[in-house]
């Protein structure tokens, strides 16, 4: 552990088992494999390994592999939910961070089978339990999409 100037305490990395207790996405939906660090209140730097067996290449496109937009979408919003739980201290308490916009998404390159993502999400606004991030997908230390994100903290439904 390591503190930055302003004394938040960085903390990582967690495994798949700690993003498993952060986000109640199962395979296939969980695109975050773990948490390289995190700045609570701040920032999460979190990796997904792209694999060949990834269920979405066999229709996306059998003959050139590449991730769909909308699910590099979905896992910077994933990192920002393990960023918002567990800044907010809300790790397993079922509380649900429910997805509400994106905005300026671009995909400046494909991702396919092989690599490895860097996320980095930050927040950049916190209104009770409205939260909003900026994230950023990297690959090779070059920038493969970017989107800004809207999500509400509150419980599930009731059955």
């Amino acid at each position: 552990m390591s503190s930055d100037p302003t004394g938040t305490t960085a903390r990582g990395p967690m495994d798949i088992r700690a993003v498993m207790a952060a986000l109640p996405h199962r395979y296939p939906m969980l695109l975050i494999d773990r948490v390289v660090s995190m700045v609570p209140s701040t920032s999460i730097h979190a990796i997904k390994a792209v694999s060949v067996n990834e269920p979405f290449f066999q229709g996306h496109f059998p003959s050139r592999p590449i991730m769909p937009g909308v699910l590099i979408v979905e896992a910077i919003a994933q990192a920002a939910g393990i960023l918002a739980v567990e800044s907010l201290g809300l790790a397993g308490t079922g509380k649900l961070v429910y997805f509400m916009g994106i905005d300026g998404a671009k995909f400046r390159a494909p991702i396919e089978p092989g690599c490895l993502i860097d996320f980095h999400v930050e927040f950049t606004q916190v209104r009770g339990a409205i939260c909003k991030f900026s994230g950023k997908a990297m690959v090779d230390g070059k920038l493969a999409a970017e989107a800004q994100c809207v999500a509400m903290i509150a419980d599930p439904p009731k059955d």
